[in-house]
């Protein structure tokens, strides 16, 4: 059974739709962990759209389980990662003006910054991750540049429906044999839900899923501690 990482980002998103203090993804992360989350995950963006510098600090000192950092390639948000030591950094693409993250990270065309990435974090302690496209050539890179992991981006297949969505799994089913098969780390995440999680759960060698959207929205409703952990029964 792969572990659960909840990402707390659109706790932080309804907080800034305000500007004020509340709700607070710091105690969203402590009802995650009671209710079984294995992990914590947050996205610092650069324009800080939602998760603050101040939250990745008090989330540091609090996190009892594993913080998985997103973040980009970003001289400034490396340099807040390896000051701050979260036991998981996962690399993903970031464009300004996207809703929400579109897609995976072109290593390939992005050898030479995400190298310089991974090895700062890497000399900080910290593990690495990189959220890619189930493409053997974007794997065979996160390879030869000795990160721990890769997040195989669930995007496509959360969007997918009927024989297309078989198509997508196979994908995925594929990429992350080729992942297992060089040794790394496999985990996804992306558009992930209550509804279409379970097959890509069951992936051969799945490590870790991040899921953060439907189970905030079904918090909404049932409160985040049921949520965590109907998902948490789904895995």
């Amino acid at each position: 059974m792969p572990e659960l990482g909840v990402n707390i980002d659109h706790v932080a998103t309804l907080r800034q739709a305000r500007k004020t203090f509340e709700p607070d993804p710091v105690a969203a992360a402590v009802l995650a962990e009671l209710a079984g989350a294995d992990s914590i995950t947050l996205h610092l963006r650069e324009d800080r759209r939602h998760i603050q510098d101040r939250d990745l600090r008090l989330l540091r000192e609090t996190v009892t389980t594993k913080l998985n950092l997103e973040l980009s390639v970003s001289e400034e948000i490396i340099g807040i990662a390896c000051q701050t030591k979260p036991e998981q950094a996962t690399l993903v693409p970031e464009r300004r003006e996207e809703v929400t993250t579109e897609g995976g990270l072109d290593v390939v065309s992005h050898r030479v910054a995400v190298a310089r990435a991974v090895q700062r974090l890497q000399a900080a302690g910290i593990a690495v991750s990189l959220f890619i496209d189930p493409d053997p050539r974007q794997i065979q890179l996160a390879k030869e540049l000795g990160v721990e992991a890769i997040e195989l981006h669930t995007g496509q297949y959360a969007l997918a429906r009927g024989a297309d969505q078989a198509q997508q799994l196979a994908a995925l089913v594929a990429a992350g044999k080729v992942a297992s098969d060089l040794g790394l780390r496999l985990h996804a995440g992306h558009g992930l839900n209550y509804h279409n999680v379970r097959p890509v759960a069951t992936i051969a060698r799945m490590l870790e899923l991040n899921i953060g959207h439907s189970i905030i929205s079904r918090a909404v409703l049932v409160g985040l501690e049921r949520a965590v952990r109907e998902m948490k029964d789904l895995l």
